[in-house]
């Protein structure tokens, strides 16, 4: 059956995120650094933040529990405050996105996320061509559960054999793979996605030909240097500061 449906997720699809970098931006390194990835971003609690379980409060307060008093104020910086640094968007995807809703396809967003992503929204690169989205926390669901797929279909009044999903997470593609969509596994290459849409009979065209069409995507390389440097510049010495302090 033809693909009327894109179906994206958000983190390492449409934006970077890497728990390390945020860390680093905040002025921390080596083994507080690893400390901060480990218990805020690498244990239960994190799962049950995107699940919607726990709130930003209930999960930095559990988080700091188990980290020493110097690092509680960079714990929470990070539960509270992680997206409201610039986003830093994947190189091309944007361009794809607006491509695909040229040729006439929905555009959607299913993603394991906190309640706070319809604030950032839009701020993502690409997020103003979307139809609908469906975020974890809101319905107290995670992929690659199947029932978070379903809301998607219900939502929308979609078919799954008429949607081709797009994410970084081989479980949550092999999810919606069960429920009777396509898809395809995202590594950061998007000439190689480009092929495998194509290849699903989406006529996107090859990576080259888009970036001499133009578009946003062919400034995105630079402008996340230049947002990373921002970035450095705002945070790293007050948080040096900060660490002098404790």
């Amino acid at each position: 059956m033809k693909i009327r449906n894109i179906v994206f997720d958000m983190g390492e699809v449409l934006i970077r995120f890497t728990p390390s970098e945020f860390i680093r931006r905040l002025g921390i390194e080596g083994e507080d650094a690893a400390l901060l990835r480990k218990e805020v971003f690498g244990r239960v609690e994190w799962v049950q933040f995107d699940r919607g379980t726990l709130n930003e409060e209930q999960t930095a307060a559990s988080v700091c529990e188990r980290l020493p008093v110097r690092l509680h104020e960079a714990a929470r910086e990070l539960v509270f405050h992680w997206w409201s640094r610039p986003l830093i968007p994947i190189d091309g995807m944007e361009e794809l996105m607006g491509e695909l809703k040229g040729l006439g396809y929905g555009i959607y967003l299913l993603s394991n996320a906190n309640r706070r992503l319809r604030e950032y929204l839009p701020r993502i690169l690409g997020s103003q061509y979307l139809d609908g989205l469906v975020v974890s926390a809101e319905e107290l669901l995670l992929k690659p559960q199947r029932e978070i797929y379903q809301v998607l279909y219900d939502r929308y009044g979609l078919k799954p054999e008429e949607c081709y999903f797009i994410d970084d997470s081989p479980l949550n593609v092999e999810g919606a793979l069960c429920t009777g969509m396509r898809g395809s596994v995202f590594d950061g290459d998007v000439e190689r996605l480009r092929r495998e849409l194509r290849a699903a009979g989406i006529p996107v065209r090859d990576a080259s030909a888009a970036a001499v069409s133009g578009g946003d995507a062919r400034t995105a390389g630079p402008l996340a240097a230049e947002i990373d440097a921002e970035i450095e510049t705002e945070t790293g010495t007050r948080w040096e500061k900060r660490e002098k302090e404790i």
